[in-house]
């Protein structure tokens, strides 16, 4: 049951984790970090926040779960480059390892 949304409505938008929702500001305070923290994974290339009209920085909410794991481990004593790494390694795992469960799940259906 799909019912059209008249324009403007953004209602959908809040569960879209790929959404852009959050200035840099409120980001920042979200995740108790410095505004030049979340600059420095945007110059690191973990992270490509959108742009509003203004030019302004926009996060969403899969953005804002990786600044925080980057400043968990950054915190413990990493550097920012291998957190980095880090992050990037166990996100190329966990979609692996989706791509596997589906891929058994594939060949383990029904009908076998």
């Amino acid at each position: 049951m799909s019912a059209e949304r008249p324009a403007g409505d953004l209602s959908g938008k809040f569960d879209d984790e790929d959404y852009p929702a959050y200035s840099m500001g409120h980001a920042a305070e979200l995740l108790g970090v410095r505004q030049g923290f979340l600059r420095s994974l945007d110059a690191a290339k973990l992270l490509t926040p959108q742009r509003s009209a203004g030019g302004h920085r926009r996060y969403s909410r899969y953005q804002l779960r990786i600044a925080a794991r980057a400043h968990e481990l950054v915190a413990a004593g990493t550097p920012l480059e291998a957190a980095c790494r880090i992050i990037i390694l166990e996100d190329q795992l966990a979609e692996a390892c989706r791509i596997n469960a589906e891929l058994q799940q594939r060949d383990n259906g029904p009908g076998v």
